[in-house]
């Protein structure tokens, strides 16, 4: 099989509504969306979602990072998905989501002509995902409605950005705890908002409302700050910001700077690097989360969904970006209905989009 075509389109849509995080706001999703053809007839779908408050991407460098890869891969076998990453690797330095969006379409490809779901090529562990559902920063009570609400609609674990306001985040997780009683799990994604005594001292303020975990605390630069914090409180701390690649693992976990590492496709380059991360915590006994990027659509989310479901060591999912979509670019793959349940259908071939 051979590489003989790669088509990227740039799609921009507007969120449902904005969404705020401590680095400042999103409110709209933006994609490099890729078609790989192949001389079988076998195509792929893929995309590359910059977000460039977490990794400095625009769509516009995506698009034109993707089209430089697509010089150099045609007539290369997208089922060779290492040679595929090596040759991508030798363009371009970094450029996350241009990667991922090649390497997402190979997955699809690969299970298409493999006649499977991703998932049960990379391990079949389970069928079904369980995501949580993320609230933005923005007045406790509004915050606090917004939490009622996904719980009414059956979420039982929330996602609290916070991180602009060390006051306000403590009204904040307050009112949302009292808003969804105890049997709820909470969040807290603080985007590096905090310094590391700062979360220090807020995290053990928290101790009355139970938090399951906080994710990426302090700037995604200080591993020394992460440890401090990670050494001086009992709640687990995640990181997000600090691991984009499995180099980025091996000292968190090496060190022990964190209790749960956090991975992104579009953070690390697709499916390929993001199973090497998992990898390199599982053996050092570090569990995992999927993430996703606000940017991404049902293409991305549902790559990470796969990817999650192949893979016992990730054990928690926050996969949520694809219930605030106005529209999405391709059909097929995981639902865009309000579930905290994300279920792949076995019988599908690929990702399960439906393109020509």
């Amino acid at each position: 099989m051979k590489i003989t075509k790669i088509d990227v389109m740039p799609r921009k849509t507007l969120l449902k509504e904005p969404f705020k995080i401590s680095l400042g706001w999103i409110d709209h999703s933006v994609s490099a969306v890729v078609h790989i053809h192949t001389d079988e007839g076998i195509s792929g779908c893929g995309e590359g979602s910059p977000g460039i408050l977490i990794t400095g991407e625009t769509l516009d460098g995506t698009v034109a990072c993707i089209e430089l890869f697509a010089k150099s891969l045609i007539g290369v076998n997208p089922l060779d998905i290492e040679k595929v990453h090596d040759i991508m690797d030798r363009i371009a330095a970094h450029a996350p989501s241009a990667k991922a969006a090649i390497d997402i379409a190979c997955y699809d490809i690969l299970g298409k002509k493999a006649g499977l779901p991703v998932y049960q090529l990379l391990g079949g562990h389970d069928h079904v995902v369980k995501t949580d559902m993320t609230v933005g920063i923005e007045s406790p009570e509004r915050m606090a409605e917004k939490a009622k609400y996904y719980v009414a609609k059956g979420f039982d674990t929330i996602k609290i950005k916070v991180g602009d306001d060390f006051a306000t985040d403590l009204l904040r997780v307050k009112h949302i705890r009292e808003a969804v009683g105890s049997g709820v799990a909470l969040r807290l994604d603080a985007n590096q908002g905090w310094s590391p005594k700062e979360a220090v001292t807020l995290i053990h303020r928290l101790a009355d409302y139970d938090i399951e975990l906080v994710e990426q605390p302090v700037p995604y630069n200080d591993f020394d700050g992460l440890k401090f914090v990670t050494s001086h409180v009992d709640v687990p701390i995640m990181s997000d910001e600090s691991c984009f690649d499995s180099a980025d693992a091996l000292k968190l976990v090496a060190d022990r700077v964190v209790d749960i590492v956090n991975i992104k496709l579009m953070k690390c380059g697709g499916i390929f690097e993001a199973l090497r991360i998992s990898n390199v915590c599982q053996a050092a006994g570090v569990e995992c989360m999927i993430g996703c990027m606000v940017e991404e659509t049902n293409i991305g989310v549902t790559a990470a969904a796969h990817l999650a479901a192949g893979n016992k060591n990730i054990t928690r999912a926050d996969l949520d970006a694809v219930f605030s979509l106005e529209n999405t670019p391709v059909t097929g793959g995981i639902t865009t209905e309000l579930t905290s349940l994300l279920t792949l259908d076995s019988s599908i071939s690929g990702l399960g989009f439906d393109i020509t």
